[in-house]
């Protein structure tokens, strides 16, 4: 006898932005006319082509992207970052060098940006004390205002520009800058605000939506789901499947979004009924948890979702030099509490499914 179909919708969703590597220079206490810092980036991926990548962090919160013609840069990737893109600048740059050893970075750029100035950025690390890099969720999202999606900016093999024994040289036109400086020491060294990570996974969760909706289909009981880009362990409610969780799978670490109680079946779920509950993200153990709360309500044809994660994220610090600066800037901890995810999914004839989602900064 053939087993009966059963069909279930996923509304959440995860999207992988391919960087290698990347580079963050603060000097916002020696800040230029329109710049605070300058974040190098490199790309080696198929879709958007390999090449080097320069955010300029502009004082008005926006950010420059100064990209080689060689990148396919997508205006939407930059809605997160501050207050938005301000321009993008193809640039042909003169020098374009970056790379991390042991012994740190090593990163060399010369190029002119759209006033007319010619830019050097240099920081050479030359210590040979060992590294002793970190795990980071990167508070990147904590002055966007207009967000399209939650930023989740993993950074692996995370660590500071160490003072001693680096040559920096920061010059825009004829003015040179200082480096702004980590407030505590770590691992016995004097730091640079400046950090690098060499592994950066960073994830799109639930972009901005207005398109129509897949459905998938099931056994009767079946327990896992394989889609093309994640697995979905089913929790079965009586005969009603249930999300319990979905593990998105990338180049460096899984990511997990599970949920108490397993987030429940809209098709099946009563009209005019409110189902609630938590969901948490998690991805390496050292990197902690995101925790949130999530809210469904069923109408006729219609069901709206809410997520928005309240507890923020709860990190697991191996250094005292981390929990220090984690209470000391609790920005780390705190960003993702002013987010809110919606999604409106109506049914606009049988099994035919369209979502409209959007995210926005709450007022704390």
């Amino acid at each position: 006898m053939k087993e009966e179909s059963v069909k279930l919708i996923n509304p959440f969703r995860f999207s992988l932005e391919p960087m290698e590597r990347l580079l963050q220079i603060n000097f916002e206490k020696d800040p230029d006319v329109f710049y605070i810092g300058f974040e190098p980036q490199y790309y080696d991926d198929s879709t958007y082509g390999t090449g080097h990548v320069i955010l300029g962090w502009r004082t008005d919160g926006k950010i420059d992207v100064y990209y080689q013609p060689s990148l396919k840069i997508q205006n939407k990737t930059y809605d997160t970052f501050g207050k938005g893109l301000n321009e993008k600048i193809e640039c042909a740059f003169e020098v374009a060098s970056f790379d991390i050893s042991q012994k740190g970075v090593q990163a060399l750029y010369r190029f002119t940006d759209k006033y007319g100035r010619k830019i050097k950025l240099k920081i050479h690390e030359k210590n040979f004390k060992k590294r002793s890099p970190f795990n980071l969720l990167a508070p990147v999202g904590a002055a966007s205002q207009t967000p399209s999606y939650l930023p989740l900016v993993y950074l692996f093999d995370f660590y500071f520009v160490r003072k001693n024994h680096t040559v920096v040289d920061v010059h825009i036109g004829d003015q040179s800058h200082k480096l702004d400086n980590l407030p505590v020491t770590m691992d016995g060294m004097r730091m640079y605000f400046s950090r690098y990570s060499t592994k950066p996974l960073i994830v799109k969760f639930n972009p901005s939506s207005d398109d129509h909706m897949a459905v998938m289909s099931l056994t009767d009981g079946q327990e896992t789901v394989r889609t093309k880009d994640c697995t979905l362990d089913i929790d079965w409610q009586g005969s009603s499947p249930a999300i319990r969780t979905l593990r998105f799978s990338n180049h460096i670490y899984p990511i997990e979004l599970s949920f108490v109680p397993p987030f429940p079946d809209i098709l099946t779920m009563e009209h005019n009924k409110v189902r609630e509950g938590i969901f948490q993200i998690s991805c390496h153990p050292s990197l902690g948890l995101l925790i949130g709360r999530y809210r469904v309500i069923k109408r006729v044809n219609s069901t709206k979702i809410k997520c928005c994660p309240t507890e923020g994220w709860s990190p697991i610090p191996e250094k005292w030099s981390l929990r220090f600066l984690y209470r000391r800037a609790p920005v780390y901890r705190e960003w993702p509490m002013s987010y809110e995810w919606k999604a409106f999914i109506d049914e606009r004839s049988p099994m035919n499914f369209h979502i409209r989602s959007s995210w926005k900064r709450l007022k704390h």
